[in-house]
């Protein structure tokens, strides 16, 4: 008879995903949560994993061998309560994940404030593509692959290195459990202002995972950014830096935009690499680029082949995805909630189309977009925009006031900028404004951590209905 595991929040993605590794090294798997909508739920039901709606102490009886419970979850809710008290074993999802699946795998994790999935995503392609099938954990969905986890046969693991915290008997970050032989750190920036209340906080999380990578292991790390340089010199494993400043060992050069994608060089000490293609915009995602193919290299695959993965690269759902393209307007979908994820993309469109308009439309959702300590980086953030579009800030009543965004000085800001800015309420509202002052050549960017209350696919229904 199999072992039972229930998962508290299952339908998180990484709840779910995990569900369905458990699956299939032969666990029965049940689950709970609130708000059970698709993706997921579709999802979980495919696998035939039963999911009950809302949380009641009666879903764990008779008692499971194990329950994982999300990092949502907090003291009060009546399955946690009752796994207290009836002492059943419990975990958090990065534990269960080094326990069940990592340990005695050959750990590749990709941490940092921005570009986590993408690389983790293109690490995954690149070994998946030298017919090494990884194992990975990711918390997007790699066009490549069409989920966001794998168990494969090979000896790598792919993780996606979340500085979030594990649970809430357990606020150490999740990259802590995940064993790591190699490390690409991209960058650290103030971000999870809920969990870290400073930035020195948050820099003391990444040093120790660094301080866990074993000698011979790997830490390619991004020498652009001052504070992982600054990180380096305390690093007891082979150090490989890379970016496109002159410090770095893989130093990317000659960027160019070319018909869909980027072409650049790297060079490598007295030795100039390339022309590579990448599938992708923007200097970030050419950094991201870099640093797997410096890891591939690490990793001992041949140059030709993490070429060839780079250039069959089709990127992650909700990263700079194209959801519309006809009458002369692109619609695009992206998940930057950090000023810096969003000046980015924003950038890496405007390379890209120079000469068209470009409206930049932004849901303050997350624990850090609603924050008052990015106010002064959102003023810079949207430089490249030329219409700015924002949803009212999302549950305001979860930040404590003196704390809280104020979207109207941001505004303020933008429009002394001379930018055309406007508040919209999600939904009807802003598809129709954006709507009414559309015009053949304009970019729509859509940036949200959550669904933006279904406004892009409202927008793509109501533009598709104009061009009959």
């Amino acid at each position: 008879m199999s072992q039972r595991i229930h998962l508290i929040a299952i339908c998180g993605t990484g709840m779910a995903a995990l569900a369905g590794m458990l699956q299939q090294r032969g666990y029965d798997i049940t689950g709970s949560d609130t708000n059970v909508y698709p993706p997921m739920s579709t999802f979980l039901e495919s696998l035939g994993i039963p999911v009950h709606n809302g949380f009641d102490a009666a879903h764990l009886q008779p008692a499971p061998d194990l329950v994982i419970i999300g990092n949502a979850m907090s003291r009060g809710n009546p399955e946690v309560e009752y796994v207290l008290n009836e002492q059943i074993p419990y975990a958090s999802l990065p534990e269960t994940l080094k326990n069940h699946f990592i340990r005695g795998k050959y750990s590749c994790v990709v941490a940092g404030t921005h570009g986590k999935t993408t690389t983790s995503s293109l690490l995954a392609w690149t070994l998946q593509s030298a017919d090494l099938a990884p194992s990975f954990f990711i918390g997007g969905i790699p066009e490549n692959f069409g989920q966001g986890f794998q168990l494969g046969h090979g000896r790598h693991f792919v993780l996606e290195g979340d500085e979030y915290d594990s649970a809430f008997f357990d606020k150490g970050p999740k990259f802590l459990h995940y064993l790591p032989n190699l490390v690409i750190l991209n960058n650290v920036e103030y971000d999870h202002a809920d969990i870290y209340r400073s930035f020195e906080d948050v820099r003391i999380s990444f040093r120790r995972l660094l301080n866990l990578i074993p000698s011979k292991g790997y830490l390619i790390a991004c020498s652009d950014d001052p504070t992982v340089r600054g990180m380096l010199r305390n690093a007891f494993c082979n150090v490989i830096t890379f970016g496109i400043g002159e410090e770095a060992q893989w130093r990317a050069e000659n960027m160019r935009v070319v018909e869909g994608g980027t072409e650049f060089v790297v060079v490598k000490g007295q030795d100039r690499l390339g022309p590579f293609f990448a599938p992708l915009n923007g200097a970030h995602n050419v950094k991201n680029a870099t640093a797997v193919l410096a890891a591939a290299e690490a990793l001992g695959i041949p140059r030709e082949q993490a070429v060839a993965a780079l250039r069959a690269f089709k990127n992650v759902r909700r990263r700079l995805q194209l959801l519309y393209d006809e009458q002369g307007i692109k619609v695009f979908d992206d998940f930057a909630h950090h000023p810096t994820e969003i000046r980015e993309t924003i950038n890496g469109l405007r390379q890209r189309f120079p000469q068209r308009r470009l409206w930049a439309v932004f849901e303050p959702r997350s624990a850090t977009a609603k924050r008052k300590v990015f106010e002064p980086e959102y003023l810079n953030a949207f430089h490249a925009a030329h219409h700015v579009v924002f949803a009212p800030v999302h549950r305001p009543d979860k930040v404590p006031e003196a704390e809280r965004l104020s979207l109207s000085a941001v505004v303020e800001g933008l429009r002394a900028q001379g930018k055309a800015v406007d508040i919209k309420t999600t939904g009807e509202e802003m598809a129709n404004h954006i709507l009414s002052q559309l015009r053949s050549g304009d970019l729509v960017l859509f940036m949200s951590n959550g669904d933006f209350g279904g406004t892009p696919a409202r927008l793509v229904q109501k533009l598709k209905t104009r061009a009959l």
